[in-house]
């Protein structure tokens, strides 16, 4: 408590009233959450039970757990309820899920499990929506409460109608399938909560006091589990900063934050101002850029650490050149300087941007990260090699049963599936046991239950096969046996990508190899090989949390909440931030606090860099420079190229030349 400033501390110390705390980038508002956890059981006698915070990112849920272990003893940290929003509403439905229908044991679809069934659906209905496109409609009505019947009275046009009309299908799947996607774990648990009253007051009776970070993150769904949870008198710390709402595209909504105080007419507003993280120039300039935006609660970023380098504006000749001047500069200052390769950051607004620096990286030996990219285990030909793997251990895994059942296709459809699934449910079965359950001919035809009891005694066959002797001889017929390449082949958009997911496959392959031929695996059994490669599954999963020294490349969304000493923002452009949807549309606001977001990551150095030509369709054409660039102070930027073409002092080589000039230092030539 000694450490916090006057306005931290006001936070902290504040508990008998709902409390907004508009915490601005870099304020230290991860530290006033766990100190006020912290405050709210060692000085006013909170049960931690009773204490609920909840976040966007296992990340964020990990780093207040692992503060509040230096603040509390083993058993009270244990005790305490920090999760996601989707973590807490998956407790909501373990505990009471009973009374929106769910029976024990449900399974959750992910993104990739939902869109094989909407393939399968419009596959069905003969449709001819795009799957994306309903996948994010079914996800905008969830999130907004609107059910598969209340869609379809509301559309307005066909592809609308055909969309809730396979929602309702969709929806028919889940419950009986007995399981539930990514967007039913907060919605059901609203649902919940309205429908019961005794579940709803058994959970405000638990939540004695909620925090609540990254409030501007908030969709409907999620403000609606918030104002259940806590009612209007109730104990609520919503911590959030507008200028940082950024996600509008997946639902957010930052006039969640302005809500507040009309949903709590005794609220506290408290602004975390100073910044601990960047230098006074970086923050007059971030000031300067969303200054341009409308605000409902004025708040200004200060800093006591220094005034700073001035921020440099690069002009370069074409998108090449921007990739090579910016490695020349990370180079000159790495070995010049001894900067770590970890203290820079490369920030752009659209993944398609990060091609030419990767090269530039390779070509230079330059390590790099690109953040957010997928795991080896994230690959949907290794879900689905894993998934069957489980199901030849397990047969009664409802989730891998779902993912492999009609991959490839057999025939077996979404309502083979939901009949399944009814009598699987009135049997309480797993829906393995029940393709030959007796009464399993009423749900459907003699040809679907022949199709799902053929399907199931093959995996029946294998998996004993696989433990009598040539254990990776047996798996991989079993994947010939299921054509399984070809079906790679014919689902992939292109060759190239076709070729990358076989070569995934091959390299699983060739693990589950090396597991068998170890020196000590002579008693080596498909379950032992099923375990570790989950296991490896969640090791590689905390292996890209480990730092080590490599340039972050990243998106700006992705980068928020992260920090770094040097941060090279590119492709300042119109049409590129702000992006020309943003532009066609006329909402800049976001567009203008992603800036500011990327602006608010750097620590001492900020370089921005444009061209003035790009590849784009095949054809060079000319760039506009970005509008923020224009809203920065002129005291505090120095702009390289051929925009100060007549001050000599600040002009700058291509890039080509400063990489080839800086590799003829570095070799003594």
């Amino acid at each position: 408590m000694n450490k916090l400033n006057t306005q931290q501390r006001a936070a902290v110390t504040e508990f008998e009233t709902p409390v907004l705390v508009l915490a601005g980038a870099g304020s230290g508002k991860t530290g006033v959450i766990t100190q006020k956890i912290a405050y709210l059981i060692n000085k006013q006698q909170y049960s931690p039970r009773s204490i609920i915070a909840v976040t966007f990112t296992n990340k964020a849920a990990n780093e207040m757990r692992g503060r509040l272990r230096e603040l509390l003893d083993a058993k009270t940290a244990k005790q305490l309820s920090i999760s996601t929003f989707h973590r807490l509403g998956l407790t909501m439905l373990q505990q009471d899920g009973a009374g929106v229908g769910l029976r024990k044991g449900f399974t959750i679809f992910d993104q990739g499990d939902s869109m094989s069934v909407l393939r399968e659906l419009i596959s069905e209905n003969n449709s001819a929506i795009e799957e994306r496109t309903l996948q994010n409609m079914i996800s905008n009505w969830k999130n907004q409460f609107i059910d598969s019947d209340a869609a379809l009275l509301s559309t307005v046009d066909d592809q609308e109608r055909a969309a809730a009309i396979l929602y309702k299908a969709y929806t028919e799947f889940l419950a009986a399938c007995n399981s539930v996607d990514f967007d039913d774990l907060i919605n059901l648990p609203v649902t919940l909560l309205k429908t019961n009253p005794d579940v709803l007051e058994k959970w405000r009776g638990r939540t004695r006091h909620l925090l609540v970070d990254e409030y501007q993150d908030t969709n409907a769904a999620q403000y609606e589990l918030v104002r259940l949870l806590v009612d209007k008198f109730g104990a609520l710390t919503a911590v959030g900063d507008d200028d940082q709402s950024i996600y509008s595209w997946r639902g957010a909504r930052p006039e969640n934050l302005h809500a507040l105080k009309d949903d709590y007419p005794n609220l506290k507003v408290i602004k975390l101002e100073q910044n601990y993280r960047s230098s006074q120039r970086i923050l007059r300039c971030a000031n300067q850029v969303i200054s341009h935006n409308p605000h409902i609660y004025e708040k200004k970023l200060w800093s006591d650490l220094g005034i700073g380098d001035e921020l440099k504006i690069s002009v370069c000749r074409h998108g090449i050149d921007e990739a090579e001047w910016v490695a020349a500069q990370i180079l000159t200052m790495h070995y010049q300087k001894g900067v770590p390769f970890g203290d820079f950051a490369i920030l752009y607004r659209s993944n398609f941007q990060s091609r030419p620096f990767e090269q530039a990286m390779r070509e230079k030996q330059i390590p790099y990260q690109i953040s957010g990219g997928d795991s080896f285990f994230d690959k949907t030909e290794i879900k689905d090699m894993l998934a069957y793997l489980k199901l030849l251990v397990n047969p009664d895994d409802e989730t891998a049963f779902l993912r492999c059942i009609n991959t490839p296709r057999r025939e077996i459809g979404p309502t083979t599936l939901a009949a399944l699934g009814v009598q699987a449910r009135s049997r309480n079965i797993s829906l393995f046991a029940a393709c030959h359950d007796m009464g399993l001919e009423a749900q459907m035809s003699e040809k679907a239950r022949a199709n799902l009891q053929r399907f199931a005694n093959w995996l029946v066959l294998v998996a004993d096969n696989a433990e009598r002797g040539d254990t990776l001889g047996v798996l991989k017929q079993f994947f010939d046996d299921m054509d399984y390449t070809g079906w790679i082949e014919r689902q992939s958009s292109t060759p190239q990508k076709a070729e990358r997911c076989l070569k995934n496959i091959d390299e699983l392959w060739q693990w589950i190899e090396r597991l068998l031929t170890t020196d000590d695996a002579k008693d080596v059994s498909l379950v032992d090989i099923v375990s570790q490669l989950s296991l490896h599954d969640i090791l590689s999963r905390q292996d890209e949390k480990k730092e080590f020294s490599q340039i972050q490349m990243s998106t700006l969304h992705a980068a928020k909440g992260l920090e770094y000493p040097h941060v090279f923002m590119v492709g300042m452009e119109e049409e590129i931030l702000p992006h020309k949807n943003s532009l066609e549309t006329g909402d800049i606001e976001e567009e203008r606090r992603l800036c500011y977001v990327g602006m608010t990551r750097a620590r001492h150095t900020l370089t921005f860099t444009r061209a003035r030509s790009r590849q784009r369709y095949g054809e060079m054409s000319q760039c506009e420079q970005s509008r923020f660039l224009a809203d920065l102070p002129e005291e505090d930027v120095i702009t390289l190229g051929e925009l100060s073409e007549n001050n000599p002092e600040q002009q700058r080589t291509s890039g080509k030349e400063a990489l080839e000039g800086l590799m003829a230092m570095l070799s003594g030539d």
